[in-house]
């Protein structure tokens, strides 16, 4: 769902100055949520806009919103740090704000590096359907995505799929193997806030049908040894994900937000070409993962 920001609330914005956030350890602490609460819950239609962005990651049927911030991208500039505040302050409306990894403070870059693996984040390939932070026991409840550059060359859509939509397509074989713990993927160290290594790990985690996250990534099928029946099933569920998908581009100040217990994510190849655009020029997203609690105003 993409989700506007009205005007008289934008003006609101524009001219409205968050204080610097402060954290308790990797996660933003309550003190700032209540202050950029107070301070935008005085803004016109603010509210109303906060109620429509945590409907569309959690009313029925949704799981994902792209809240379009590019005209406020545009009016402050996305390297002042008025506008990251807004859109931090925008996130902690759905849940709590945290960085698992201490190198970076809270939000991470993304850009585009040509001698890095084309599948990965930052490569310049097709980055397939996944979820972050998979191995963990508990990973973030919403990954998000905020667009400071599009691709100058005009490629790299974001793809989206309804992973459990994906999974009630799926064979009931397929659904009995994706059920047992036999699946691994990557490493773990320096993680904060998402508890510990979970290794094997079943791709359908939960109970019933429809909940819990489905702890999918493409990259386990070339990376991870896997029996055939499990790497099979895998395969299958890939296959439906791609079935499925959304695809769409993100433009300057487009904030992705995504359920991580609905959908999984992934990003189509980068337009050839990338080694002759400048660093500076090629395209940047900001990262930032969310905890859903109590307390935070969110639904899990």
């Amino acid at each position: 769902m993409f989700i506007g920001i009205p005007s008289e609330l934008e003006a609101a914005l524009i001219d409205r100055s968050l204080p610097s956030w402060e954290l308790d350890g990797s996660f933003l602490a309550k003190s700032t949520m209540k202050e950029y609460r107070t301070e935008l819950t005085a803004t016109p239609r603010f509210e109303e806009t906060a109620a429509t962005l945590r409907h569309a990651l959690t009313g029925e049927g949704g799981g994902y919103a792209v809240l379009r911030l590019g005209n406020l991208a545009k009016a402050l500039g996305t390297d002042d740090d008025r506008f990251l505040r807004l859109a931090t302050a925008f996130a902690s409306e759905v849940a709590v704000p945290f960085s698992p990894f201490p190198r970076w403070p809270l939000w991470k870059d993304i850009g585009v590096k040509v001698d890095k693996d084309p599948g990965k984040s930052s490569g310049i390939g097709y980055n397939a359907f996944h979820m972050d932070l998979v191995n963990a026991t508990l990973p973030p409840d919403y990954t998000t995505l905020l667009c400071v550059r599009p691709d100058p060359l005009g490629c790299g859509p974001s793809i989206l799929s309804d992973a459990h939509a994906a999974v009630a397509r799926l064979s009931e074989d397929s659904r009995a193997l994706l059920a047992e713990s036999a699946y691994h993927y990557g490493t773990f160290f320096d993680l904060f806030g998402v508890g510990e290594e979970y290794k094997p790990f079943s791709i359908l985690d939960g109970s019933d049908p429809g909940e819990g996250f489905v702890r999918f990534t493409a990259k386990m099928l070339e990376r991870s040894e896997l029996g055939q029946a499990h790497a099979d099933a895998a395969r299958e569920l890939a296959k439906e994900l791609v079935r499925g998908q959304l695809s769409f581009m993100l433009q300057l100040g487009d904030y992705l937000i995504v359920n991580q217990r609905r959908f999984l994510h992934g990003r189509e190849a980068l337009h050839s070409g990338q080694e002759t655009v400048p660093v500076s020029d090629r395209r940047l997203l900001l990262q930032l993962f969310l905890r859903a609690g109590a307390g935070d105003g969110s639904a899990a």
